[in-house]
């Protein structure tokens, strides 16, 4: 049973816990937010999504988008061509229109970062790399601390890692909390998104302690998913993390960014998602430095909806190189 000694009352009134296993600073602050309520989050999210955007509005927020997008290959079978392949379609995402792009990041394995940086090079397209055990999270620290600091002396300006969900299902967010942190620490220069992998936390009170526990712990974004798992982004669990995002802002004037990654497939849902971060964080948001998505085949859907808009006749899918 916690003490009064545990817990202390922070400016805005809400309750700070530090947990009773020590950690890197000897005990997590962890920010008790109020129950996530479920039927609120979805009914706002759901209404979010019914905003019609039309015309110039439209195109200007489809190629926001792009110049957003986490390109990405996480594959057994990927090769060296293929990821320099993808580089180029990060850096002109369509041929004919030169004005669209580049990308925000090409989101690699470590092996392959060193290809990454050479193909981009000159560019202010960043590479991001997977690690701490991607996808599974579960090795022993020191071996997921050598994996980020591999990709990062490989040259990754960004370092995608995944946090233990056992652990945090179990409780032990002490643990979580200083696989973070240690995580920032090997980074050194490379920014760092955690991945929460939101489809295995159950509910939506455990997504916020989550994204409550990585902010706190670090991390320079917050990001719903590996893509390897069902459900992956969806709007009710990225206005969770994004209400995060605003809590702590308003706490502390830090600004956290944020990735929706895998299950974002079409041009409207990229719509819908801008409408979410605009009504949740504001305009400051709407910008590749602080918001991405992370969505393998979301790229191909804007560019014909792009090309639907300038010549009025949808474009065949073939059309479009499929990377």
């Amino acid at each position: 049973m916690s003490t009064e000694s545990d817990h202390a009352k922070t400016a805005n009134g809400t309750m700070e816990f530090r947990a009773g296993t020590p950690g890197r600073g000897g005990g997590i602050p962890l920010f008790a937010p109020p129950p996530v309520d479920q039927i609120a989050v979805e009914e706002r999210a759901a209404s979010l999504a019914k905003r019609s955007i039309k015309k110039a509005a439209k195109v200007a927020g489809l190629k926001l988008a792009i110049r957003m997008m986490d390109l990405t290959t996480l594959e057994g079978k990927d090769t060296a061509g293929k990821v320099r392949q993808l580089c180029r379609k990060a850096l002109t995402p369509l041929d004919s229109d030169p004005s669209l792009g580049p990308c925000a990041a090409i989101c690699v394995y470590p092996n392959f970062v060193a290809i990454a940086k050479e193909a981009l090079a000159g560019s202010t397209v960043k590479v991001a790399s997977v690690a701490t055990a991607f996808p599974s999270g579960q090795s022993p620290l020191s071996i997921k601390l050598d994996d980020t600091k591999r990709a990062v002396d490989f040259g990754a300006d960004e370092i995608d890692m995944v946090i233990d969900r056992g652990a945090m299902l179990a409780g032990d967010y002490a643990k979580v909390f200083d696989e973070i942190a240690a995580t920032k620490e090997a980074c050194r220069h490379a920014h760092l998104k955690v991945i929460l992998e939101t489809g295995e936390l159950g509910t939506y009170d455990v997504v916020r302690k989550a994204s409550d526990l990585a902010i706190a712990a670090g991390a320079d974004f917050i990001k719903t998913s590996t893509g390897k798992v069902q459900p992956a982004a969806t709007p009710p669990v990225t206005l969770v993390m994004l209400e995060a995002i605003r809590d702590h802002y308003y706490a502390t004037g830090r600004k956290i960014g944020m990735k929706p990654a895998g299950g974002v497939r079409t041009a409207k849902q990229s719509l819908h998602y801008l409408v979410l971060v605009k009504e949740t964080l504001g305009d400051a948001w709407l910008t590749p430095d602080l918001f991405r998505f992370g969505a393998s085949a979301l790229l191909n859907d804007v560019l014909m909806q792009l090309e639907k808009e300038r010549t009025g006749v949808y474009q065949a899918s073939e059309d479009f190189s499929k990377d």
